[in-house]
Order: structure tokens, then sequence, then C-alpha cells
């Protein structure tokens, strides 16, 4: 049983059925390595169990995951059918049900609203992977009873040489979300409303009409939609890594600005990153907010997980990217069904 503060649930599935006594000839026969002449030595595929104790392990003992670095986080992984197994690091952090502040991951929520009611239009990318030229929107400090428009405010210009350039912030969306689908009216309460009835009840809560930024979510209702975005059920699934832009300045000439550090390459997508570092990268999928809300989905597709913190109030830097440092190498224990430390 692990120690307090980090507690790892299990939930074990065998991955193979059970097959019925092999016959004493053939055993033998087996055992013999009758008419092969090589090793009878296959690679094993690591349980569930294996996989969870490996990223257990790995987020309550690697340097890059440990409380004293995160503060306290909540971490799961699933599948298309449901969570699998996660656990807690650290004492006096969020718990699965915690409603927290998920700043940027908002951004993958609002790119599968639109293509889940619009459909995979091409004229809506450039608004999704933020290439659309509005580019002088900083980010605002809006209520809840302003709108989607006044949030706006007067930074809705189009810079026409930024038009098919990189530039991360949020007047893309915000920009999209008034003028091109006409939510521009929309309080928090109504855009609440709004993209529940188009997505599904996942108990996503916007605090601020701002789409790039202002969900509020539990990490079991991010984990219920990255599931539906995995068994199909969303369009954003057919969509993942779609229309990818390149978004290191110092790499790409089509690039303005991005909140990854240089020495990193990743993509972006819509509304999502594509984490194609050639040397750190995994492909993953993913949508690391400012307050260390870190959900990602493999880049076979297959599995989704969930790295939830709170870091709003401390004036941590960079608190995505430390999750996503900490989140992948959960992911790649989980994979490989070995922990890693360091």
């Amino acid at each position: 049983m692990a120690g307090p503060g980090k507690q790892t649930s299990m939930t074990t599935r065998p991955l193979y059925p059970s097959f019925a006594p092999i016959s004493a000839a053939i055993a033998a026969c087996l055992l013999a390595a009758c008419g092969g002449g090589g090793s009878t030595d296959t690679p094993t595929t690591p349980t569930d169990g294996q996989r969870l104790a490996a990223a257990g392990q790995t987020a309550n003992s690697h340097s890059l995951c440990s409380a004293a670095r995160l503060g306290p986080y909540y971490w799961e992984i699933g599948d298309a059918q449901g969570r699998i197994g996660g656990g807690q690091v650290g004492a006096g952090g969020p718990a699965r049900d915690t409603l927290m502040a998920i700043a940027s991951a908002s951004k993958w929520i609002y790119a599968a609203y639109v293509l889940q009611k619009a459909g995979a239009r091409d004229a809506d990318a450039p608004y999704l992977n933020f290439t659309s030229g509005y580019t002088q929107m900083v980010l605002p400090t809006c209520g809840t009873l302003e709108t989607i428009e006044s949030c706006l405010g007067n930074n809705d210009e189009l810079v026409r040489e930024d038009v098919g350039r990189y530039s991360y912030g949020s007047g893309h969306m915000q920009v999209h979300a008034s003028r091109v689908m006409g939510l521009g009216a929309m309080r928090s309460a109504q855009l609440t409303s709004e993209v529940a009835t188009v997505l599904g009840a996942y108990g996503f809560t916007y605090v601020q009409p701002q789409l790039a930024g202002g969900l509020a979510a539990s990490p079991a209702g991010y984990a219920t939609f990255l599931r539906d975005v995995l068994n199909g059920q969303l369009r954003m699934g057919a969509a993942l890594g779609t229309h990818k832009v390149c978004t290191n300045p110092v790499t790409c000439s089509t690039a303005i600005n991005a909140p990854v550090p240089t020495q990193e390459q990743w993509n972006y997508s819509l509304g999502h990153w594509v984490e194609d570092d050639p040397k750190a990268g995994d492909h993953a999928y993913s949508s690391a907010g400012a307050f260390g809300f870190y959900p990602w989905i493999d880049a076979g597709r297959t599995h989704y997980g969930v790295l939830a913190r709170r870091t709003q109030d401390s004036g941590e830097e960079n608190a995505g990217y430390r999750s996503a440092e900490c989140g992948r190498l959960i992911r790649k224990a989980w994979h490989t069904g070995v922990a890693i430390t360091g």
C-alpha cells in the first residue's frame, strides 16, 4: 500500500482470453523446439496492472513529477471504455471530481464544439490552429456578465501580414466564436449551455465567456470528454493532428510566438498540440493549460490521460509545460510497463 499522499488505485484487465490446456505431446514438442531450430522466447506484453504500477512509480518517484516540484496533483489513465487507474501525488491537491479553472485546456473543447456543430470546414481551421491573423488580442479580464463580443473589446484587428503564420493567443477563437459562429451576444451561462448541448454534459462551466481559456472542469469531466474523442462519439477523434502547423519561431519562419520552450519543436492542430519534437516528443495530442492542467491522448489513439493541478495563485511560470514534462513520463511508463526514475 502506498504511503499518505501517494495512493495509486488500479483495475487490472486481462489482455488475453484463457486457453484450454495443451496436450503433453504438443508441450514436449514446444519444449524441444520441434522443427524450428530457433529460440522459443517471445516478447511479452505488460498487463494493465504492470503498466499502472510503472506509471504510479514514475509519478511518485521521478524528480520531474515530484510534489516538491509540481505541488500536489491528481493523475489518471484510461481508454475508450473508461478509467483504468490513477492516483494522487502529494497531500491537499485536487481530487478526481474537483472543479478547477483549466486555462488553455479550454482550447481543445472549443475546437471540438466547432467540429461537432459545423463539421470539418477548412474555413474554420485557421481560427482553430491560430493562423487566422487575429493576433492583437491580449488575454482579457472579463466577468461572467460580459459577452463573448465585449470580451473581445477593441482587439479585433486583422493583421494581414500575420495571416497564415502561427501565433498563440486568444483572438483567433474569440473572433471566430463571435463573428463566425454567431455567439457574440452570449454570456458565460449561455455559452456553458450551448457547448453542453452540442458536445455533451461533461460538467464544463465557463467562468468567463472566453473560448481559449475561460473553462472550469473536473479531471473526471475532462476524462469523459477524452473518452468520447477516442470512441468516435465526437468528430474530434477523426480530426486529431489535422491542419497542424509548426510553432517554434526559432526553427520555423511561419511561427511568431508559442508558450512551449524553444528547445522543443511541437506542432499545433485544431485546438490541441501535437508533441512532435524529434528528441523528446512521442507524437501525443495534448492541450496544456497555464494553471497546470494537462490532458492528453496518445499517438496510437488508444489511451488518454489527465494530470490535474492548480497553480493560478502560485505565480508558477510555464506550469503547463512543466506538467507536460511529467505527464509524458507517466505516459511512457504506462506504455512500456517500466517505471522511469530520475
